[in-house]
């Protein structure tokens, strides 16, 4: 709902590019894109971009920042054509690439477009077998696999990605039997989205999957997406209701929804608390990002009390 306000299709992808160029230009690593097609948590007739198509536009429209998805839906693309995407996004990038990925949840979405709605263990079985099917088709020169929702036979997959040995792969989900599991077997980085305690015993978690698969858990970038809104009272409660309108949800909702509010030394502190457990990266989400310079004025005012330079 972050472009409701902008009515012209056209104006509303022109301001996803001008907010991925600020970003760019503001000194930050990554942008990140949604793998939805309804507008979340509920359903309305409002723009939704997807998420491929949009990230190879970005990667044309900006020249060093990364790309990436918070996450890609496993169940929405075949694994060896997701491969195939990502490499040619790779290539179009010059080896920008984050390939995000989950099994997906938005069970209204699955049944809208017409796709099956597995249970939960059964979703995180079919991302297992996806994660083998991409990774082989990103490095063997004929991908061959035979599982059990999923088969290669002799795929060839040319042009093969810019990164080596293939892009990262970056997990999203805390389940603790399975997806973080899958983090230690597979995924080159974990992404949460959590308070300190929880963070603090997911990454436990992590740590002992690690150990059990013989995995260094020091090789594991550890994510976190957190939404924030940075100003005194009177801004905050300002985005706050504008926020609450675009997206039909209550002031209190909007409030506990972004957990990072305040000034630039209420929002660096709680920053440093999280890394101090071991979070290495930070996925920031600005609900008034549309509105032009607010991307620019949380580098400038949080960044250096992090010790990172603002500007690229």
């Amino acid at each position: 709902m972050d472009l409701l306000d902008i009515p012209d299709p056209i104006e509303k992808y022109e301001t996803m590019t001008r907010c991925a160029l600020e970003a760019e230009a503001a000194g930050f690593d990554a942008v990140f894109v949604y793998d939805h097609f309804h507008t979340v948590p509920d359903p309305v007739h409002e723009a939704v971009f997807e998420c491929w198509t949009s990230t190879a536009g970005l990667a044309r429209d900006t020249k060093t920042i990364r790309l990436g998805q918070m996450v890609t839906c496993n169940s929405y693309r075949p694994p060896s054509l997701l491969a195939k995407m990502a490499s040619s996004i790779d290539v179009m990038s010059h080896g920008r690439l984050i390939l995000g990925i989950g099994a997906g949840w938005y069970e209204h979405e699955y049944d809208a477009y017409g796709y099956t709605y597995p249970d939960t263990p059964e979703r995180l079985r079919m991302l297992r077998e996806a994660l083998q099917v991409i990774k082989a088709m990103w490095t063997q020169d004929e991908a061959s696999f035979e599982g059990r929702h999923y088969r290669l036979r002799g795929a060839i997959n040319e042009p093969k990605p810019v990164q080596k040995p293939h892009p990262p792969i970056w997990i999203g989900g805390g389940g603790e039997k399975v997806t973080l599991k899958l983090v230690a077997q597979y995924g080159d980085a974990c992404n949460l989205r959590a308070d300190l305690d929880t963070v603090r015993h997911k990454l436990e978690v992590l740590r002992e999957h690690c150990r059990a698969v013989g995995r260094d858990y020091d090789t594991v970038l550890k994510t976190l997406e957190f939404y924030a809104i940075l100003g005194d009272g009177p801004e905050v409660d300002q985005v706050i209701a504008d926020t609450a309108r675009r997206t039909g949800r209550d002031a209190e909702f909007v409030r506990s929804w972004n957990e990072f509010i305040g000034d630039a030394d209420v929002i660096a502190e709680t920053v440093r608390r999280y890394a101090d457990l071991g979070i290495d990266y930070f996925i920031l989400n600005l609900p008034n990002a549309a509105e032009g310079g607010v991307i620019t004025r949380f580098a400038e005012d949080v960044f250096p009390k992090l010790g990172l330079p603002a500007g690229s």
